[in-house]
């Protein structure tokens, strides 16, 4: 897929952030868009705003993903991108609670397998389908102040390669997503540490989406919003242990008072 014109899309998260902006993108762009978002009232804004179709629900749960995929075939026909964006974030380290380390897990990693699993079977039947998952930066480098979203975004994007490795020669697309700081719900200022670390960069949920179309048309794996990523990652992969003696004075910035 070079376009999404005519395409049956799902977009997970949807009813905000970066969720809301790709729905209304897609839609712009001629494709038949269902909104999902646990907030059924934020599903139908957004929906309403772009022509779209809620289908609010749970889009982590094995019942929550097959009730979506299986309501937005009734309304598409058959999915053409799927996009796996539901994300969340828990602070902490290992200290975390159990039930938080869990959350995250399920919305960050096993909604993409769920997914997944319902999905491959029409597509590689078929020799096309297209999957994106909403990675972030922090799964190809990490995030200070939260090892629950740091550790499952790299677990996400390790899902994302092996779906790529294993499935692109019948016909299967996967993209990942993986921007810096975007100012969503997850930066809106509330969080001192994360305004100190992302703030200055961050961009609108729009310019993410902007990026995505540029992605869908070359196809590349990594969609990187914020290009100096690309440097990070491979500075990280070179010189490994520099990048960390880098990443811990960075952290120890952060601790010391403002």
């Amino acid at each position: 897929m070079r376009s999404v014109a005519g395409a049956g899309v799902v977009v997970t998260g949807g009813g905000s952030g970066i969720g809301a902006a790709l729905s209304r993108r897609f839609a712009a762009e001629g494709a038949r868009v269902v909104v999902n978002d646990i907030d059924a009232g934020s599903a139908a804004s957004v929906a309403a705003s772009c022509g779209a179709v809620p289908v609010p629900g749970d889009a982590a749960s094995e019942e929550g993903v097959a009730a979506l995929i299986g309501a937005a075939r009734a309304e598409l026909g058959e999915i053409d991108l799927f996009c796996a964006n539901a994300g969340i974030v828990r602070g902490g380290g290992p200290e975390t609670a159990e039930p938080d380390w869990d959350a995250s897990w399920q919305v960050n990693v096993m909604a993409h397998v769920r997914a997944a699993r319902l999905l491959l079977g029409p597509w590689l039947e078929r020799g096309s389908g297209h999957l994106i998952c909403t990675v972030s930066a922090a799964g190809l480098l990490t995030m200070p102040g939260t090892a629950p979203y740091s550790v499952t975004k790299h677990a996400a994007l390790a899902f994302a390669e092996w779906l790529a490795v294993t499935h692109a020669h019948r016909g299967l697309t996967v993209q990942a997503i993986c921007p810096l700081g975007v100012r969503t719900a997850m930066l809106d200022g509330s969080d001192a540490l994360a305004e100190k670390l992302l703030g200055d960069d961050a961009i609108p949920p729009a310019r993410v989406a902007d990026a995505v179309i540029d992605g869908i048309a070359d196809g590349r794996f990594l969609i990187l919003p914020h290009p100096e990523v690309a440097a990070m990652y491979a500075g990280r992969a070179s010189e490994t242990d520099r990048w960390l003696r880098g990443m811990s004075k960075l952290q120890q910035r952060l601790e010391a008072p403002s």
